[in-house]
């Protein structure tokens, strides 16, 4: 490998010592390690005499001031930031003084037991910033073909080392909807995340916003226009830029802000002092915890139902601080400051400019919308014959067949084991045979302990340096997962996805699989860094290490100071996931990734990790699915039923139910548990897991519709309720309901026990969906009446829900195409197609359907494709494309219906019309 490859982005470049430099150095750094030994932590201690730095420029050191009591004490609480973030700190007055903050202990009995803690931690700070406290200048401004540029300047150091005390200011008015700022140093390069984003090239001519400068301190301040409502204002707390500590904060409009991938939560972000850590990490989703993916995006809704959104176009750990002033504080420890405002207005039209950004999601092979069906533990190819088998035999959808890493011989990639799973290629062309599909699992981790020329992606990924590297830049790294001691592929370099790519391709010789599940790619690492610990380094134990699980950049993955070609692993560790899906090749590739960073939908889907076979994971999987097409990754579910502990009949059919709807499912369980795929249960519970998994393939039509909008538009499959009724604050906080789409909405049941479900059904009319009677549909026995409507004006309803049935509503004004269902999707696509139209009060409805061939690549982009608009005016119905069976929804009987401006006879029953 090219020693220039090997980049220090953080650390200045130093000239080359000899042996007797280095044990004098040595020595020395043992005596300061001694020295220091047994003492508690504190910051530096204060000094106000000047230094001379190298240049020869004078620069002054931290001088603290201890503040003003009475002026702390007039800084209301939910506005103190926070001064002494480190999570381990216990922090006392001596050493908040030291920072020059102020300290206020709060009492817990004077507040919430929820909103302060000792120390502060996670509550209201006891450690705040006073008024004042010091930060850059903006000494100068200029206008630019795009915006303004400005230098930024600092006179005091601050309590972090490395403070880069001249910056450069950019900001671009690149659409009149977007807004780019960026902050850099000036002097030095630093790392910049490798994704392509949009080069402006003149200035927004009618922006939506505008943008003041405070000079001193410095701060911005984003307005939208048509309402003065303050977007975005720095000026609440000071700017830190250090080498590995970077900080500013905002106030926000309202309380309702979502996204901030990837953690369990609720849809809505609880403000009260909450910190979500980003730093992708192998754990099961538990609340307040760093997961596999990262992502520094949020939407903000404000009064009047306009929406706005922020993205933070970094990948070094970061901690994200929301506060209940509301405002949030945003804080890493590497890169730059590169960040987008959007302007919407609406919560749709936000994440379309997002992934203008970041790259729309690609559109889905049409299979992979079918039912997936997989289990770690199978233990044999023929134990999944049986099951593929047992699902025909009942009749039950299912077009995937996945297996997990039991295929494999000793767990190493692209092999499988020749006893147990002998009979893996002839499973495959049996499911090929029935058009079915098959997956297969995939880890990045490279067994080393082969001998040597027994297993070739070992020793040709190790002949053409592919792997990742320990901080000399020609020692490999090596870590331990699922096959033993391994070696972890590089995938930032081009040449080491070429290797990876022909690997794959010899494999698919053997067995023709179809698509992938890439697993374990954080990167995940049963060790903490590496078999030989991780060098002593500010990259492994950085100044300020954010909230992540284990307390270590290296917990449970590689060192921080890992080379990879791009950069030290400190930098793109969040970029693994990313890397490893960009390149993976076919007709429409196929590929489930769990770690996952902005840009992934344009490359693969998701899924949210290992979960549990519990009710609150059911409940918690649909504010998952609802984040994700936020951030761009619309082929996103759950495991259905669960992926640990053992699964329950009434809760594996309502998961069973509520899945349906996830854009991406499947159903996948944990080693040593029992069996979970529908054919495991009662005939009842069988019955209607059948039942829920033919309405999703009925539906197939509308869902693959969604995606393309997705794909093109950059618009959400699974949607919150407040994208269609942002001007409803009641739908603000809903997440135990979901749309497709702009109007079917889906109640589950997510609680055990129950047969009935409390829903929010925004104003307007909505149609019972299971009153249509089609001939794919089947009739619920506890159906009401055909075609009940439900008005409201924005209520709470409580709805009938037996075991076997979901609930679902069509809103009005809405045309979806549905089709006959069967047990693949390939078969299903040769069905009739059927129209359901749900007239809103003035008789109209409208919809549209778009088809190719479900997998060639771009067929959009190279118009290869049937886009049809269906449009109902006044009870008028135009259908641009002939024949098909025409369903539509009114509370009042027409009396005339034209098909294509043709008369057609119609029968009217309790609110159906259907022509003949």
């Amino acid at each position: 490998r090219d020693p220039e490859e090997c980049e220090r982005p953080l650390i200045p470049p130093r000239p080359a010592c000899s042996a007797t430099t280095g044990l004098l150095v040595l020595g020395s750094l043992l005596l300061v390690l001694c020295a220091g030994c047994d003492q508690p932590h504190k910051p530096p201690t204060p000094s106000s005499t000047n230094r001379t730095d190298a240049q020869g420029s004078k620069e002054q050191i931290l001088s603290v001031t201890v503040p003003n009591p009475q002026a702390c004490a007039v800084i209301a609480e939910s506005w103190r930031f926070d001064c002494y973030p480190e999570s381990r700190a216990v922090v006392t007055r001596e050493m908040c003084e030291a920072r020059g903050c102020c300290f206020i202990p709060v009492s817990s009995s004077s507040t919430s037991s929820s909103s302060s803690s000792p120390s502060g931690r996670h509550g209201i700070p006891w450690c705040f910033y006073p008024e004042g406290f010091g930060s850059y200048s903006l000494v100068s401004v200029n206008d630019t073909a795009l915006g303004e540029e400005g230098r930024l300047v600092r006179d005091t150091k601050t309590y972090y080392p490395g403070d880069i005390m001249t910056l450069h200011l950019e900001i671009r008015h690149e659409t009149n909807t977007r807004l780019r700022v960026r902050i850099t140093d000036p002097s030095n390069s630093r790392f910049e995340v490798p994704i392509t984003v949009p080069n402006a090239t003149t200035k927004a001519d009618s922006p939506t916003y505008s943008v003041e400068l405070s000079k001193e301190p410095f701060g911005l301040i984003v307005k939208r226009l048509s309402t003065g409502t303050v977007l975005l204002n720095t000026t609440v707390a000071p700017l830190f830029y250090a080498d590995q500590f970077l900080q500013f904060s905002s106030s926000l409009p309202s309380r309702f802000i979502y996204g901030l991938g990837e953690h369990r939560s609720t849809f809505l972000h609880n403000i009260q002092w909450t910190t979500l850590t980003m730093w992708a990490r192998d754990v099961p989703p538990v609340e307040m915890t760093n997961l596999y993916g990262a992502h520094p995006f949020y939407l903000a809704m404000e009064e009047g139902g306009d929406a706005h959104g922020f993205f933070l176009l970094n990948s070094n750990a970061m901690d994200v601080a929301l506060q209940p002033a509301p405002a949030l504080t945003w804080r890493t420890i590497g890169g730059i400051l590169d960040f987008y405002v959007f302007l919407g207005p609406d919560p749709s039209s936000v994440v379309s400019q997002y992934l203008e950004v970041i790259g729309s999601p690609a559109m889905p092979v049409y299979w992979a919308l079918g039912y997936h069906l997989c289990r770690w533990g199978y233990d044999s190819s023929n134990a999944t014959w049986d099951v593929v088998k047992s699902m025909r035999n009942y009749g039950i959808p299912q077009d995937v067949q996945w297996n997990d890493i039991d295929y494999m011989q000793r767990f190493m990639d692209f092999t499988y084991d020749p006893s147990r799973f002998s009979t893996l290629p002839e499973l495959v062309k049996d499911l090929h045979f029935h058009g079915q599909r098959y997956v297969m699992i995939l880890d990045p981790g490279i067994s080393s302990t082969e001998p040597a020329g027994s297993y070739s992606p070992y020793d040709e990924g190790l002949g053409r340096w592919h792997y990742t590297f320990a901080m000399s830049c020609f020692a490999l790294l090596f870590g331990q997962v699922w096959p033993g001691l391994t070696a972890y592929p590089d995938f930032s370099s081009d040449v080491t996805h070429e290797w990876w790519y022909d690997n794959l391709k010899r494999f698919h010789e053997k067995v023709p699989f179809d698509g992938l599940w890439i697993d374990m790619n954080e990167p995940s690492n049963f060790l903490d860094g590496s078999t030989n610990g991780c060098p002593s380094s500010s990259l492994e134990d950085p100044p300020y290490t954010p909230g992540i699980l284990g307390g270590l950049l290296r917990s449970k993955t590689l060192c921080a100071t890992a080379q990879q070609k791009i950069s030290v692993h400190y930098n793109v560790h969040s970029l693994y996931g990313l890397m490893e899906a960009k390149r993976i090749a076919g007709k429409r590739p196929f590929v489930i990734s769990r770690s996952s960073f902005p840009s992934q939908g344009m490359y693969s889907g998701h899924w949210l990790g290992d979960n549990r076979s519990q009710w609150k994971d059911l409940y918690a999987s649909i504010a998952g699915i609802m984040t994700f097409n936020l951030l761009g990754i619309p082929l996103v579910g759950a495991d259905i039923c669960g992926f640990g502990e053992e699964p329950q009949e009434e809760m594996c059919v309502r998961w069973t139910q509520l899945g349906a709807f996830y854009p991406f499912t499947r159903n996948h369980n944990g080693i040593d548990m029992k069996p979970q795929d529908p054919t495991a249960f009662s005939p009842l519970a069988r019955t209607a897991m059948r039942q829920a998994l033919l309405l999703r393939y009925s539906l197939f039509p509308i869902l693959y519709t969604l995606f393309h909008h997705a794909h093109v538009q950059g618009h959400t499959v699974a949607r919150p309720l407040m994208f269609e009724f942002p001007g409803d604050v009641k739908t603000y906080g809903i997440d135990r309901q979901f749309l497709w789409g702009k109007g079917l909405l889906v109640t589950p049941v997510v609680d055990p026990g129950v047969d009935y479900v409390v829903g929010y059904f925004p104003a307007g009319l909505w149609y019972d969906y299971y009153t249509v009677s089609l001939p794919h549909s089947h009739r619920h026995s506890e159906n009401n009446g055909a075609g009940d409507s439900v008005p409201s004006k924005g209520e709470v309803l409580r709805l009938q829900a037996p075991l076997d049935k979901i609930n679902l509503h069509l809103r009005e004004g809405v045309i979806i195409p549905t089709q006959r269902p069967n047990i693949t999707l390939w078969v299903s696509s040769g069905q009739p197609l059927h129209l359901v139209s749900a007239l809103s009060e003035d008789g109209s409805a409208s919809g549209d359907l778009f088809w190719d061939d479900g997998e060639s690549i771009d067929t959009y982009e190279t118009n290869q494709y049937a886009y049809i608009v269906f449009d109902v005016t006044q009870v008028r119905c135009a259908a641009l494309r002939p024949p098909c069976f025409v369903l539509i929804l009114s509370t009042a009987e027409p009396d005339r219906v034209l098909v294509n401006s043709q008369d057609a006879a119609f029968t009217y029953r309790a609110n159906q019309v259907r022509p003949s």
